[in-house]
């Protein structure tokens, strides 16, 4: 079942801003943007639900705007470290439940958590460390967003093939867990498969696992 439309407030509509805002429209969720740039205000109207040109560093601007009204908002007013902890203390203030930021580096993430916002993203980390992982461990997927020691792997059966789930026992022999299984065939993907199918040369297993328990299986 698809989650109910949320209300979220993004403030900062630059290259990160925005394109997080045109996604959660695309997820059909309604945004309510803030900046105080007109160029980026007249490149969000076309695809937000209600823009602000204004100064979110000034507190009765979070509220007149609507955005105490929020359950989720997104700071992400470029490298301004200053700018953007004012703005996440204020609205931690007026009680949002979920503050998240883009940090800009180290220092401004421990900045951000003494604030106590929610969540804090580096972009540029994130995209760097999944870029590495993706070259030094072929069929990498993504992290899990608690633990990024926990990712999701991609592993193809080849000399298993004709064997099943229950007779692999990928849990019990590597303490990893299939969530889904991609038939070579093309045909659409199993998620929480039956342990007694048989698998076929070229079917790709989903799997759960910690990265080290993923090193150089073969199945």
């Amino acid at each position: 079942m698809a989650r109910e439309k949320l209300q979220i407030g993004v403030i900062g509509l630059g290259k990160f801003g925005l394109r997080f805002a045109e996604y959660l429209v695309e997820l059909g969720h309604d945004v309510l943007g803030l900046d105080n740039d007109p160029v980026h205000i007249k490149q969000a109207q076309a695809n937000l639900t209600q823009v602000y040109l204004a100064d979110a560093r000034e507190k009765e601007v979070l509220e007149q705007t609507g955005v105490a009204e929020l359950e989720y908002v997104m700071v992400s007013v470029g490298d301004s470290i200053s700018a953007s902890a004012m703005i996440s203390m204020f609205l931690k203030e007026i009680g949002i439940a979920h503050v998240w930021v883009k940090a800009s580096n180290s220092d401004h993430r421990k900045l951000l958590e003494k604030i106590g916002v929610d969540r804090i993203v580096i972009p540029e980390d994130l995209a760097a460390k999944q870029l590495a992982d993706r070259i030094t461990h072929p069929g990498f997927v993504d992290y899990l967003p608690f633990d990024h020691d926990l990712i999701i792997h991609e592993l193809t059966i080849n000399q298993t093939a004709g064997k099943n789930l229950r007779q692999l026992d990928l849990t019990n022999r590597y303490k990893i867990q299939v969530i889904a299984i991609r038939p070579g065939s093309g045909a659409p993907a199993r998620f929480i498969p039956n342990p007694n199918d048989t698998l076929a040369e070229g079917d790709v297993l989903v799997v759960i696992g910690h990265r080290g328990q993923l090193d150089n299986i073969k199945l």
